[in-house]
């Protein structure tokens, strides 16, 4: 900072001066440049020091783990995982460091840093919830402190699971993602005859229709060769499983929800309502056949997984990320529906009792790892994009 004020050892030096009877002004003036000469040398000396001082600290951080590769586009991630909560980000971090924290700006305050391991494989958590997904994903994609053009993104998080496509336990690769909170609704006491449900698309006439996709968020269709190839490298991999989960199986009569989980694909719903019913879970079907023209299969529901790709999407729109590299992985940590019998309360508010976390949790590890190996083991393959094999 520039300071213009006089130096302090220099008014001393022109306070002494000051003090003979009878001042020689080209004494003084001689006296002054002298101090000020070797003010201008003592702070020099003080400023070498300073930087003497701060080098080995600078250097320390660069020892194990690279920078960047020298250009301005940061450092370079083959995998970036993307965990919405502590618990589903900590599986990771468990297993594959050790790690550099590398903080960012703008991610959650509960959540600051990106780590990344000696792979280049880098795991990030966004906080749960549309806006906390967002709002993380918006701040990594934009940061210059990582060039992402080549990254593979991997979302992998817990999610409810449709009994008669999976059961808790089962990991999801998706194909697509569908947003189930943009719809209107009615309240169910009061819906006209006909109707099943309350919930119809936006400028609709009925339940059944599609609606206009004006929000352009409502529905997106992930990179099928990479679903099939994420699919084929996991789906006989031993998926965990505890007493608690396979007691709370056997209360359904039907298959495969009584049965042990494994690695599938069907599609996945996003909102930020967690809900529970036998009904709802019907609209969560037909409305993903709706908004996919009957490609879709829904089979899990979660709070993130659209918000998340839009923002991937956008930094795609400027080139930072490639949004044929992302995909999506959840696992069942509850049913969204109840078993006969069972009510929806019930399902809801005993969810915990049904053991799915802590093998969710698990399998999620278990069948995304062999996508991510796969990825920085073979990088030849993989970096200009999915090899066909």
């Amino acid at each position: 900072m520039e300071n213009n004020s006089t130096p302090p050892i220099l008014s001393s030096a022109l306070l002494r001066e000051g003090m003979h009877s009878i001042p020689n002004p080209l004494t003084s003036l001689k006296k002054g440049l002298v101090m000020v000469t070797r003010t201008v040398g003592a702070l020099t000396a003080l400023a070498l020091a300073a930087c003497t001082a701060v080098s080995p600290l600078a250097n320390a951080q660069d020892d194990s783990f690279a920078q960047g590769n020298g250009e301005s586009h940061g450092r370079p991630v083959k995998v970036m995982i993307i965990s919405m909560f502590g618990p589903e980000g900590q599986v990771w971090l468990d297993k594959l460091g050790p790690w550099q924290d590398i903080p960012v700006a703008g991610l959650s305050p509960d959540y600051p840093n990106i780590h990344c391991n000696r792979q280049d494989i880098c795991v990030m958590t966004t906080g749960m919830g549309h806006t906390n997904a967002a709002a993380s994903t918006m701040a990594l994609a934009f940061s210059s402190r990582f060039d992402l053009r080549h990254t593979y993104f991997m979302v992998a998080g817990i999610a409810g699971i449709d009994p008669i496509q999976g059961t808790v336990g089962s990991a999801a690769w998706a194909k697509y993602l569908v947003d189930f909170g943009i719809q209107w609704e009615i309240d169910g006491r009061e819906i006209p005859p006909g109707w099943n449900t309350g919930y119809l698309g936006i400028n609709t006439k009925s339940p059944s229709e599609k609606p206009p996709l004006d929000y352009r968020t409502e529905v997106f269709q992930l990179n099928t060769r990479l679903a099939d190839a994420a699919f084929a490298l996991s789906r006989n991999v031993v998926l965990s499983d505890n007493a608690q989960a396979q007691a709370a199986r056997a209360k359904y009569s039907y298959a495969p929800a009584n049965r042990a989980p494994t690695v599938i694909q069907c599609d996945t719903l996003a909102g930020d309502t967690w809900w529970s019913g036998t009904k709802l879970g019907e609209r969560a079907r037909d409305w993903t056949k709706i908004l996919t023209d009957g490609k879709g299969v829904y089979c899990t529901t979660q709070q993130e997984d659209n918000s998340t790709y839009e923002a991937l999407k956008r930094a795609a729109s400027v080139h930072r990320v490639d949004l044929n590299r992302v995909a999506v992985l959840r696992a069942g940590s509850d049913f969204d529906r109840p078993y006969d019998g069972q009510t929806s309360a019930d399902n809801l508010l005993n969810y915990a009792g049904q053991g799915g976390f802590t093998i969710a949790l698990e399998n999620l590890y278990r069948a995304g790892n062999p996508l991510v190996q796969d990825i920085v083991s073979h990088w030849g393959e993989w970096r200009n994009g999915v090899p066909h094999r």
